[in-house]
């Protein structure tokens, strides 16, 4: 016998309910009592008939519904879980409607639910639009005003536009596949910018453009989106998918272009303001270099007053030089006369004689030993004699001697 747990029982049960195809994804009608709306964001409550009751649990993420009151009979839509940790069944609510709500109504909620969980509302995925498109394509009746709306519109403000209208039936149970064909074939065009519009109506001529199909072939688009789908007031699915939702068809129209009027005032503003800027610089410049010249004119030396600057400076540093001149001749002189007294020549021809031993190049001094019999050799002025030494008389005086 296969005993279990508690817990492997509620567990059991749980992955069961929310594995069931139908109680998955199921609607459910009742009258809510015991609401309880605690800080968490979260809303608990009851939902009953006039027999029995089922403990509903709304997460924050699913929001909080205007008609979620104690005494509100609603139509809500969910899937059925476990609580486990109280062995309790429970539904868990996305979706809470009025009851009375239409089917259409419920759908498409339904529907917003899915496609939201999906991301194919994220606002981070939206494309920008192009500054200055060269071509645009249009799904819309082509027999409808408006088709002549944005025609009227996109030539007035940017007649260098191409339009492209890819033909569609915007109304009943055939419009579905005309739309996202139209769609799918400007795809493959160069077109940069779509406008998905059609005129106003009630949900039911409106639910075309909240069909699943059509949201996936927008969402699909390579280039961006631009809806315009009814009124201002009619809010479909495709504009949700869309990248930017306009009220009126002619308001997507305005979106999609820029006015080429506003283009030119914008380049002649700047022009003009270029032109100022370009006077402005000339003229702080032209400035510049006149006042550059004038100080330039008024630095300027008189060329007569230089040269006679330099002829001064000159006939100056002349009268130096000559002065430098004659100081240095007469020093060349007073020395020329010294070295010339020092002459040995100048010494002999006073009377004086160079007196030498024969094989001694030295002159005889007073330290020189002179014996009877040396050979002397006798420099005078101009003459060379010898002779011999036949006696040596020793002075007591060296001044007074004599040879």
């Amino acid at each position: 016998m296969l005993i279990h747990s508690i817990s492997q029982l509620t567990s059991y049960v749980r992955e069961r309910l929310e594995q069931d195809f139908v109680l998955s994804d199921i609607w459910v009608s009742g009258e809510i009592s015991n609401l309880a709306q605690p800080g968490s964001g979260h809303s608990y409550f009851t939902l009953r008939d006039d027999r029995n009751s089922m403990r509903c649990v709304m997460f924050r993420s699913a929001g909080s519904p205007e008609g979620l009151t104690n005494g509100a009979s609603v139509v809500t839509h969910g899937r059925m879980s476990m609580y486990e940790v109280r062995g309790e069944v429970q539904l868990l609510v996305d979706i809470v409607q009025p009851r009375g709500t239409g089917e259409l109504q419920l759908r498409l909620e339904h529907l917003k639910l899915k496609l939201d969980k999906e991301g194919l509302f994220e606002l981070s995925r939206k494309r920008s639009l192009p500054m200055f498109p060269r071509k645009i394509g249009v799904v819309t009746s082509p027999t409808g005003a408006v088709w002549q709306d944005i025609q009227n519109v996109i030539s007035r403000r940017y007649p260098i536009a191409d339009l492209k209208i890819a033909p569609a039936l915007v109304q009943g149970s055939d419009a579905v596949p005309t739309i996202v064909e139209a769609l799918e074939s400007l795809a493959a065009t160069d077109v940069e910018v779509i406008i998905v519009a059609r005129g106003g109506g009630s949900l039911e001529d409106l639910w075309p453009f909240n069909e699943e199909q059509v949201a996936r072939a927008v969402y699909a688009s390579p280039v961006a989106v631009i809806s315009a789908i009814g009124h201002e007031t009619d809010v479909t699915v495709v504009d949700m998918v869309a990248d930017l939702r306009a009220p009126t068809p002619s308001a997507a129209a305005e979106v999609a272009v820029p006015d080429m009027n506003d283009i030119l005032n914008n380049l002649f503003s700047k022009s003009q303001y270029m032109s100022s800027m370009m006077s402005s610089l000339t003229g702080t410049y032209r400035n510049m270099i006149e006042n550059s010249s004038d100080r330039m004119l008024i630095s300027q030396p008189d060329i007569n007053t230089v040269r006679r600057n330099i002829d001064d400076s000159l006939e100056t540093a002349l009268t130096h030089i000559n002065h430098d001149i004659q100081i240095k001749k007469q020093q060349i002189k007073a020395t020329s006369g010294r070295l010339v007294s020092l002459n040995p020549q100048e010494i002999l021809r006073r009377g004086y004689a160079i007196i030498q031993k024969q094989g001694d190049e030295s002159a005889l001094g007073p330290m020189t030993s002179i014996d009877i019999g040396d050979s002397l050799d006798i420099t005078v002025a101009n003459k060379n004699l010898g002779a011999d030494v036949t006696y040596v008389n020793q002075l007591e005086n060296p001044d007074n001697r004599t040879s």
